[in-house]
């Protein structure tokens, strides 16, 4: 099995150090991930200045843009294989309800999904890499289970894993996304020249967070995985909007 890696904290986070060495024994991997954090990149491609890839001393390769970057690159030229699977991770953090618009992990594996590629984003929902092993764990099982039982067609999982010991989850739920309220209010600073400067407030807390949802899992002490469609299509008003557009006579 080839396995394509890749994440958003960049080639030198102990996230994807960690994920890569743990698939090595399951297949050829090739990690190709950004050069600096990206965490936050959406679904953004490059579009105006090249990209440059380089090797580093490891044998990951990184590209100086975004994870939809690293995986598009791959995917239509660097790589000279098309891979079984594409694995995004491990993340610094949580990617619950609409972390999922903004993260570049759930991105990286998108892109990757866009392609035919079936694609699994892998995060650790507190941030400091607080028991990354048993994320590393989490992320093995799931693969090695694709491995033996391969999906029928692409598939986009995003998967969600406590920090806490292995022994200690509560076993794996197959999830929906759950809601956000907004988030915190911004943080207003100044700079020592004077300029006032904002940052982004803290994401907000669960609204809707039931049992069948990824907050609920996560709450419940068990792995998220929620599989993930990228057709944004209203299809419940596309009448209304048919009959807002008509003439009145």
């Amino acid at each position: 099995m080839r396995i394509l890696v890749t994440n958003d904290d960049g080639y030198n986070a102990a996230g994807i150090e960690a994920l890569a060495a743990a698939l090595r024994p399951l297949g050829e991997t090739t990690v190709v991930a950004p050069e600096t954090n990206s965490s936050g990149a959406s679904n953004s491609l490059t579009l105006r200045r090249p990209l440059t890839v380089r090797q580093a001393a490891n044998g990951f390769h990184f590209v100086n843009g975004t994870p939809s970057d690293c995986v598009h690159v791959a995917l239509t030229g660097l790589l000279d294989f098309r891979p079984d699977l594409l694995v995004s991770g491990i993340n610094n953090g949580a990617n619950l309800g609409e972390d999922t618009l903004y993260s570049g992990t759930v991105a990286a594996a998108s892109e990757g999904y866009l392609f035919g590629v079936p694609s699994m984003a892998f995060s650790l929902v507190e941030r400091d890499w607080r028991h990354l092993e048993t994320a590393t764990r989490v992320a093995r099982d799931l693969v090695a289970r694709f491995q033996e039982r391969p999906w029928e067609g692409p598939l986009l999982l995003n998967v969600n894993i406590p920090a806490m010991p292995y022994q200690a989850l509560t076993g794996f739920r197959t999830t929906r996304l759950g809601r956000r309220h907004p988030s915190e209010p911004v943080i207003r600073s100044t700079t020592p020249y004077g300029d006032t400067v904002y940052w982004i407030g803290p994401v907000g807390r669960a609204l809707e967070g039931g049992p069948d949802t990824d907050f609920g899992a996560i709450e419940a002490h068990a792995v998220s995985l929620t599989p993930l469609r990228l057709d944004l299509t209203d299809h419940a008003q596309t009448q209304a909007v048919a009959r807002w557009m008509q003439t009145d006579e």
